[in-house]
Order: structure tokens, then sequence, then C-alpha cells
């Protein structure tokens, strides 16, 4: 690791099953599931009708009138957590140089949400050759382009230093927070508002993951639909939502004596330039990735105390980074616990990154490891501690977290404790 210390001093979470860090963060540690049948829409024409849905009221979450209509929902979610992480983190922004404040949200795919229903309006729900201009609304422009959710988020806190949007896949909420903590260290911004967005559920993304039969077709019982690891597995149930963190610099973290909950101390992304959706059974990229966090952190992989896997709940997935982690971490794999917290919040695509970089900050500041949900049935070549069912009180100093994107992404992040970064 070189250059500035960065960390994290404030987090804001939107999440199925509850809104607000607080809420996140007792859901996991309880191993209660927020998964259920669809409700946004009819789901009966698709082979996947489970998901985790996010019940959120945009006006009881402090956005007014206009701000909802200009806003897609995944922009909405965005903002939402970014309010809840500067008022957590306790620094007055106004105080700093707003050029000095710059903005890295991740997604995967968008305004999906306000484009499928757009859509629909101006095609007349399918029955027009031709789209109707006299039915689009007038910020059609900023569901298109994801570079708006960046917008919005500065526009939220006055941030005049580098925007972005980083778009990355499943990947996309690990590496948005991977380019701000590099924004830090190469002295391009004091503070970086990053995290990641995505509100996904909506017919055209079930159809599409439908076409590839990614998801599960499971029905009945949907609380227990998501089953990372387990031999009963058959597919990952779609979420929602967003996290988002103030990252600022260490030195200057404690010159105000704020609240540091980790250090992003090491990060690393690989591609495996091998297939849309498949990934090679060695884990072999995913391993480099993992490597790559642990040099910058200078940290052997026998220092981690938690591995925050992946963990989709497909067969593919789960003996991937399987593999990857013995062939990163040895024979240290065998006595380290790992846990997915998809298991709980389903897959929110280009979000699930930045939530598990939450739950993982939290698992640090209050040493306990969520478990995986559902997991009762073990898949035999998935052969590691993967925490079944309930919580586990555990020391947790550094913690290491994994994403694997369709495309042949592969990131990993290392966070360490304030224990540890005071060193």
């Amino acid at each position: 690791m070189t250059g500035r210390r960065v960390v994290i001093t404030g987090i804001g979470v939107v999440a199925p099953g509850g809104i607000g860090t607080k809420n996140f963060w007792d859901l996991l540690s309880e191993g209660r599931t927020a998964t259920r049948g669809i409700t946004f829409f009819n789901p009966d024409p698709f082979r996947s009708r489970v998901a985790a849905e996010v019940d959120f009221d945009p006006e009881a979450r402090g956005l007014d009138p206009q701000e909802i209509r200009r806003m897609d929902r995944a922009a909405q979610f965005a903002v939402v957590a970014t309010r809840e992480a500067v008022t957590d983190s306790g620094v007055e922004i106004g105080e700093v140089p707003p050029h000095r404040v710059g903005v890295s949200i991740g997604s995967a795919v968008g305004a999906t949400t306000s484009l499928d229903r757009e859509y629909r309006v101006v095609t007349n729900d399918g029955r027009l050759d031709l789209a109707d201009p006299a039915y689009v609304v007038p910020h059609l422009y900023g569901y298109m382009v994801p570079s708006s959710f960046a917008a919005e988020v500065a526009w939220a806190v006055g941030a005049q230093g580098p925007a972005t949007v980083v778009s990355t896949g499943c990947t996309s909420g690990i590496d948005s927070v991977g380019h701000a903590v590099e924004l830090i260290r190469e002295n391009s911004a004091d503070i970086m508002i990053a995290g990641s967005t995505d509100a996904p559920i909506s017919p055209i993304t079930m159809a599409c993951f439908d076409a590839i039969k990614a998801t599960t077709p499971r029905r009945g019982d949907p609380e227990h639909a998501s089953r990372p690891f387990d031999s009963t597995r058959d597919g990952f149930v779609l979420g929602e939502g967003a996290a988002v963190f103030v990252l600022e610099e260490l030195d200057s973290a404690r010159r105000r004596h704020a609240h540091i909950y980790a250090e992003i101390a090491g990060y690393g992304a690989r591609s495996n330039a091998h297939h849309m959706t498949g990934l090679r059974p060695d884990g072999a990229e995913m391993a480099e990735a993992i490597r790559i966090a642990l040099d910058e952190a200078r940290i052997d992989g026998d220092r981690i105390d938690y591995v925050n896997a992946h963990g989709s709940g497909t067969r593919q997935n789960d003996r991937h980074e399987t593999a990857a982690f013995k062939k990163s971490l040895g024979d240290h794999a065998y006595r380290t616990p790992v846990s997915s917290i998809k298991s709980m919040i389903g897959h929110s695509l280009g979000a699930i990154g930045s939530l598990e970089i939450a739950a993982c900050a939290l698992a640090i500041e209050y040493d306990v490891v969520p478990p995986t949900a559902n997991l009762h049935s073990p898949d035999p070549e998935c052969d590691l501690d993967y925490v079944p069912l309930t919580a586990r009180d555990w020391r947790t100093d550094t913690v290491l977290t994994v994403g694997s994107g369709f495309g042949g992404f592969q990131s990993a992040m290392v966070l360490a404790a304030p224990r540890w970064s005071a060193a």
C-alpha cells in the first residue's frame, strides 16, 4: 500500500429487509432473509418469480416531489444512502473546498426500472411499432445515461471534485470504492462519496436472467430460495439496494476525532478474458485479484479473519471461489469463516459489492461474522467453513471481500480494523 491511507467514516444503506445501516445489520446478524415473491409486477410469465425487494417510500425518506419525479429508483436509493452516510460520518462537507470532494458511484444496469417503464409508455405497452415521442417524460435522457447517478449524488453534497460512474457488472460495488480510494491516495480528493446502487427488479431484467437460467426457478418458500454453497441451490435471487460510504484520509479523520469503521487496506481487480458467464474451475483469476489486494495491504493470507464471499448461489460460482480461497489463502482457508449475505438480501448486481463492504465494515465494528442463511446441505465440493444459519462472534481485524461479474470481472478488497490501522 502506498500514498495516503483511506478509511470509512460514514455508512449509508438502503437494502431489502430494512432501510438504514442499523436495520441492515440487524437483519444480517440475526440471519433473517428478505427474499419473497415478486410484488412490483406480475411475475407469472417468468421462469424466476422471487426477488429481494426494498420497501422504499421516497417521500418518507426525505425526497421532495421534484426529486422523486426526476430520479430513477436507483438514483433515489443512492441519494438516501448518501445522506445517511454523511450524517453518520459527522463531516462538515461545507467546510471542505468543494473541488476536494468527489463522487464514485457503481451501477451495473443504470436506470433500468425507469427505462423499462417509459418504454412501455411510449410504445403503448408494446402495441406501437414506433415509439410515440408525445409521451416521453422530460427526464428520459437522465434515465439513459448512468452518469446521472453520480450527478445526483454530487448535487446532494455539493461535490465539485472528480465524479464518476463505474460500471463493471456485479463487481461495480467494489470497483467504485476502489477507484475512490485511489483518488484520495493520489491526492486528487480529500473526501470521496463512494458506493453503488441498482434497482433492477423489472420485467426486462427478469427476462434476461431467465434466458440464461441464472436465477432460481424455485417458486415455493421464497424466503429460502437463495442458497449459496448448498447442494440444493439452483440459481441466484435478484435483489436491489444501495450502500454509500464517506471515505477520507486517515490522518484527517483522526484530527477531527471521527469514528473509523475500517481502513481500505488493499484492492485488486482482474479479468479472465475467458467467457461472458463461464468461470474456470480453478479460480485462478479471483485468486490473482485476492493476491493483488493482499500485496497492496502488505499482509499475508493468514492474516485474514473473515471472507465475505461473492456467494451468488450458482454451482459454478460457489465452486470457483472456493477454489480461489484455497489457492490464495492456502491451508488458512480451512480455518477462516466464509459467508454470503446474498443468502439474506439477494444479488443486487452492481450494488451488492458495496452492500458487502458495508457488511464487512460492520463485522469489524462488532466482531461478528454474518451467517450464510439457508445452508442446510453443504455441497461436498465446497468444503470450507461457510458459517451456516447463525451469526458467529469472531475477532475480525482483517476482512476480505470478493466479487465476480459476468464478462469475467474479478475484484477483491481487504478491510482492516482501526486497531490494526493504528499500529
